[in-house]
């Protein structure tokens, strides 16, 4: 089965880059107490809290389980009024549709409970906001992203294994009326796309920014910018030849448009939402805001990745 509309990793598309990604709430537990409460027990010995939370404070893990703490609760204190439970769980409800009866191994695999992942959606849809309200499009960027874009398309395709079979069909699609009806009959009975070919051969819109299908396809389905338009020579991509024809292309746009302006914006936000050098400097703002204080000396420097390994003014110390 070719399947041109592959599910994206629920570990990419819910944790960015950026994020330290720590799934064993325990620990976070754990590493927050100090008291001598017992950990673990045995013959004549026992490990307490405070032990516990020493060796931990110097483990990077220990470590990067407080970082991710303090940033979350740093941007759920400036930005959590902004994201509903509502929202998280609609987006949620979203990636479970998509992932069906796989869902709950997939969030295993991935080391996340419905609660955890839960978290994490929060905690991406949280930053998310930071990154809109402290980083603006410029508009020399947003000239460079138009000169890239393409509105989301709709398009049906035929993929056969050779061209002179694509040939075939491509004269035999000229000789009839040029319609979505016509060209799915001829994609039923000749497509061997098993995943597009009952459907017409349709294919789910598209822009610019996918990174699912084929490269030569998109630059061939780009250069249909006319409803009805198709490919009198096959394209050739890894999986064969394709006659491909435009169901709906609403058209570029000039650059000044709202719509297009929306779109380009849209298109630098996702692509900065995956670049930690963007995001580290949006979340030290947001830590800077928040004045952390660091407790603990032998951990003053935790939010290093961030704050350059200063722990001055940012992130303070306090015996």
């Amino acid at each position: 089965m070719i399947d041109h509309n592959k599910k994206i990793d629920i570990g990419c598309v819910m944790m960015k880059k950026w994020i330290v990604g720590v799934t064993t709430a325990a620990m976070a537990l754990l590493l927050a107490g100090c008291g001598s409460s017992t950990v673990a027990s045995m013959k004549g010995e026992k490990i307490t809290q405070s032990e516990y939370y020493s060796k931990m404070k110097k483990s990077s893990a220990g470590q990067q389980v407080l970082q991710q703490m303090i940033v979350e609760k740093a941007l759920d204190q400036q930005y959590g009024k902004q994201v509903s439970d509502k929202t998280v769980n609609k987006r949620y409800n979203a990636m479970k549709k998509q992932y069906g009866s796989s869902f709950a191994s997939t969030l295993s695999t991935n080391g996340y409970t419905e609660s955890s992942f839960k978290e994490q959606i929060k905690t991406s849809l949280l930053s998310e906001k930071a990154l809109k309200d402290l980083k603006k499009p410029t508009t020399k960027q947003l000239k460079a992203q138009y000169k890239k874009y393409q509105p989301k398309v709709t398009v049906q395709h035929i993929l056969v294994k050779n061209q002179a079979t694509a040939d075939k069909i491509v004269k035999e699609f000229q000789g009839e009326k040029n319609t979505t009806a016509n060209f799915s009959a001829l994609a039923k009975k000749n497509s061997i796309d098993t995943g597009t070919k009952n459907n017409g051969g349709k294919l789910s819109a598209f822009d610019n920014t996918d990174t699912q299908l084929d490269s030569t396809f998109k630059a061939a389905v780009f250069k249909l910018t006319k409803n009805g338009q198709f490919t009198t020579t096959p394209v050739k991509t890894e999986y064969g030849y394709s006659i491909i024809r435009m169901i709906n292309n609403p058209g570029k746009g000039s650059f000044s448009s709202k719509k297009v302006q929306s779109a380009l914006k849209s298109q630098i936000y996702t692509k900065w939402e995956s670049d930690s050098t963007v995001m580290n400097k949006v979340i030290a703002k947001v830590l800077k805001k928040a004045n952390v204080t660091i407790k603990d000396d032998d951990l003053k420097n935790v939010l290093s990745t961030y704050l350059n390994g200063s722990s001055s003014s940012s992130a303070t110390t306090a015996n």
